[in-house]
């Protein structure tokens, strides 16, 4: 690995194709090799020079990795690429509507005497809502044309809406464990 590696895109530097599909095998074993290159314990007898960028290439790897493996940080990253801004917050109401009453049915399972069950059920109904955006995306990434983009774009915030409220149901679980 090279210097010039710093600033070729994620796709570039794991030799994979500009796309919101990834092929996760292709992109551990590249991610492994990449390691094994850059590592920084390879350079402990290196220059000052090389031990610095052989850091800099090796954290690049690393934050490259996490973005390619994660879909809601993959399809940022590709509309940036795109040039599509990702600052607009607005969403549609039913959308927002939805998600309250997700909310609300979370907040219902605390104090449930079927919480698991429950917890388990809302997690499905999740699951098969995120999995609808993950398909939405990839569409929209396939066609490419500047509407699928800007489709592509209000998908990934709602994908984000739904990381969220993931994260705070795994809290709920870890509080209904403990009790």
């Amino acid at each position: 690995m090279q210097a010039s590696d710093l600033t070729s895109d994620y796709f570039e530097l794991f030799a994979l194709p500009v796309s919101f599909g990834v092929d996760g095998a292709a992109l551990s074993e590249r991610y492994r090799e990449l390691q094994r290159v850059v590592h920084p314990d390879r350079f402990v007898n290196a220059s000052d020079a090389e031990r610095r960028l052989s850091m800099q290439l090796a954290a690049r790897v690393n934050e490259g990795f996490r973005i390619l493996k994660d879909p809601l940080a993959r399809a940022r990253y590709l509309l940036e690429l795109k040039g599509v801004a990702l600052d607009d917050t607005r969403l549609d109401g039913g959308f927002l509507m939805q998600q309250m009453e997700l909310r609300e049915r979370m907040d219902a399972v605390k104090g449930a005497v079927d919480a698991g069950q429950r917890l388990y059920e809302l997690r499905d109904v999740i699951c098969t809502l995120e999995s609808q955006l993950l398909d939405e995306l990839s569409s929209s990434f396939s066609d490419g044309s500047p509407q699928a983009l800007q489709r592509a774009r209000d998908a990934s915030r709602k994908l984000q809406f739904f990381h969220r409220l993931g994260e705070e149901m795994a809290q709920l679980e870890d509080e209904l464990a403990m009790s």
